[in-house]
């Protein structure tokens, strides 16, 4: 688990660098699709899955 979760957080700052250096390119989504991977399998997939559950929820419910 504790390697699980090292890989996660490594993918993720590869990500946001990748990112925020303007330009997207293949071999940077393939870390992002990575990072997808490694995130569903870990110990942290529950939160996500609920908390964007939770925010479509908040999101439908608004009147424009």
């Amino acid at each position: 688990m504790a390697v699980s979760i090292s890989v996660v957080l490594l993918l993720l700052i590869l990500a946001v660098i990748f990112v925020r250096s303007g330009g997207l390119k293949f071999s940077h989504a393939l870390v992002c699709l990575l990072l997808g991977f490694y995130l569903a399998s870990s110990s942290i997939a529950p939160t996500i899955h609920s908390g964007l559950t939770a925010t479509a929820s908040i999101v439908s419910s608004l009147r424009p």
